[in-house]
């Protein structure tokens, strides 16, 4: 695919928080964007680098209300909704016609009715999920081209199914997958709570959300449309005193004894064409994929048993990265085009 010198149009929706931060600092440097506006009800009026100190100089935007009529924020190709959980729901059937979504919410996930009823507590959209897109670049590129609608996949959910899509997709598995996944505490968003404020996590170590965190039936389904998955999946996350980065690591028995060598082939050769997958020796480090659109897997194998390491940026990989990503291949852009960044050492 060769770039366009046209650009994109884009608005965003919700960009006071640590999402909204990231999509600006890539989509602000990316060759083939212009952001029209970024909302931000409670910030309205003030500059955008009053909020986000790191783009100081770098924008003259301004934060702007979400309006009635959707249409007088201006003229754009693409909406990014970057809101807490159900407000996509009500701002989606408003876009003016023509206007392509990325979601980075739960919103347009789960096809299941019940299922997404169950988890986040509003009302499914019904006809309108139909139209989305799952957002899982790497495994889903294809039903992504030229896509109208995008959900763009959870930060957890990114991690650990990068890890398992290859096992599942090769049918390997028999039994259970236990997932043990870590994350910083940027995951929890800009506004604190008494359990994920930062000064409450950074010297304590504790798991949360046992057996009903949210992006469990987001895996499921997407790894269902890959392959088999015989047991439902054992996930369970943990807080990391870090600011930024997951670790997942996952578990399973094969089917037959296998090597570690014969398995890394096998995600090598399952991601051969994914530019931002890393297979690499020993164990990812959050460090190394901090700040970039990576994900950084690795696997071991002693005999039947599995285990693989998947490391990415929560606020990167794990969303705005993964959003932008997803936006040049609906406009038929080159996928990585305004991506291309290495983290930092140390």
């Amino acid at each position: 695919m060769g770039e366009s010198t046209k650009k994109i149009k884009i608005g965003i929706y919700g960009g006071s928080g640590y999402g909204g931060s990231e999509l600006l600092r890539i989509l602000l440097f990316h060759p083939n964007a212009e952001v029209v506006f970024v909302t931000g009800n409670e910030h309205a009026g003030k500059p955008v680098s009053e909020v986000h100190r790191n783009l100081t100089s770098l924008t003259d935007l301004r934060f702007v209300a979400i309006t009635d009529d959707l249409n007088e924020l201006g003229d754009i190709d693409v909406a990014f909704f970057g809101l807490p959980h159900g407000q996509a729901l009500e701002l989606v059937p408003r876009l003016p016609s023509g206007v392509r979504a990325i979601d980075l919410s739960g919103d347009f996930r789960i096809d299941d009715p019940a299922v997404f009823e169950t988890f986040y507590k509003k009302k499914h959209a019904g006809d309108l999920q139909k139209r989305f897109v799952y957002g899982l670049t790497e495994t889903n590129r294809e039903a992504i081209l030229g896509a109208e609608y995008i959900a763009n996949p959870g930060c957890f959910a990114t991690a650990t199914a990068l890890g398992l899509s290859p096992l599942i997709a090769k049918n390997l598995v028999t039994g259970k997958l236990i997932v043990d996944a870590k994350t910083g505490s940027s995951g929890s968003g800009a506004r604190h709570a008494a359990n994920t404020h930062h000064p409450q996590r950074v010297n304590s170590f504790y798991a949360y959300k046992p057996f009903t965190h949210q992006h469990v039936p987001e895996i499921e389904q997407h790894l269902r449309s890959l392959g088999k998955l015989d047991e439902p999946l054992v996930f369970m996350t943990h807080s990391l005193p870090v600011s930024r980065g997951i670790f997942a690591s996952c578990y399973a028995e094969l089917e037959r004894d296998t090597t570690t060598d014969e398995l890394t082939g096998i995600f090598r050769e399952f991601y051969r064409d994914a530019f931002f997958v890393r297979i690499v020796d020993g164990s990812p480090d959050i460090n190394w994929v901090k700040n970039t659109n990576f994900c950084d897997i690795s696997v071991h194998v002693s005999g039947r048993n599995a285990v693989v390491f998947s490391a990415i940026d929560n606020l990167v990989k794990g969303a705005a990265g993964q959003a932008v990503q997803n936006m040049n291949l609906m406009f038929g852009l080159e996928e990585k085009t305004g991506l291309v960044f290495s983290g930092s050492n140390p």
